[in-house]
């Protein structure tokens, strides 16, 4: 039975480029890794009945992963997923966390040993955004997020590597429209699902504290 290959984004360099970090990251899966880095725009819908839609593209505009909200939830979820609609991961809010928590699930569903990673906030109250990352259920931080998402300005690290930089993206159609738009840059070998997966839940995370704590 023949399998598709997941779609590959634009290739702004060549695939020897080392680039800062030569390390792999794996998280979602190791076909969301490539040995170049690579510019996603991940832009919210403009038609949304959750509010938690967006799709991600390449540098060329061609849509290779999605995410959607599922407005009739209890509790807030989106869904991750690849290029041919097929469901890589599941990201839900928990309940009754004073740092904002969330938690990815791969897959369909939120069974305890599919959880791939939660995101928090560092502490509950914030100048600037800081959000820390466990895989799985480690209880020491394996990634960590810094900036301020207001400005549409986070830095990704692993330790104190940097892995992927997000930064707001402005053109005068998506200012007219209304359409929140920003661009990631993901280093070399850095799994961009993952990424994207971190993105989104940031997103939600200061949509719900009206970006009050990252002024």
């Amino acid at each position: 039975m023949h399998t598709q290959q997941p779609y590959l984004p634009f290739q702004s360099q060549p695939p020897n480029f080392a680039g800062p970090n030569s390390r792999t990251v794996t998280v979602i899966g190791h076909q969301f890794c490539v040995p170049y880095p690579i510019e996603l725009t991940i832009q919210k819908r403009v038609i949304s009945f959750s509010g938690g839609d967006f799709n991600i593209l390449d540098s060329n505009g061609n849509l290779f992963l999605a995410v959607d909200g599922r407005a009739l939830s209890l509790r807030d979820t989106r869904i991750l997923r690849d290029q041919n609609g097929n469901l890589l991961a599941t990201m839900r809010k928990k309940l009754l966390s004073l740092h904002d928590t969330w938690e990815a699930y791969r897959g369909e569903g939120t069974r305890s040993e599919n959880l791939i990673f939660t995101a928090r906030r560092s502490t509950l109250f914030q100048v600037r955004t800081s959000l820390k990352v466990y895989l799985g259920n480690n209880a020491h931080a394996d990634f960590k997020i810094k900036g301020s998402f207001f400005e549409r300005s986070c830095t990704i690290y692993q330790g104190t590597t940097v892995i992927a930089e997000m930064r707001r993206k402005y053109t005068i159609s998506q200012v007219l429209m209304g359409r929140d738009t920003f661009t990631v840059t993901v280093y070399p070998g850095v799994d961009y699902a993952f990424i994207v997966a971190l993105v989104v839940i940031l997103d939600e995370i200061n949509k719900e504290s009206g970006d009050t704590a990252t002024t």
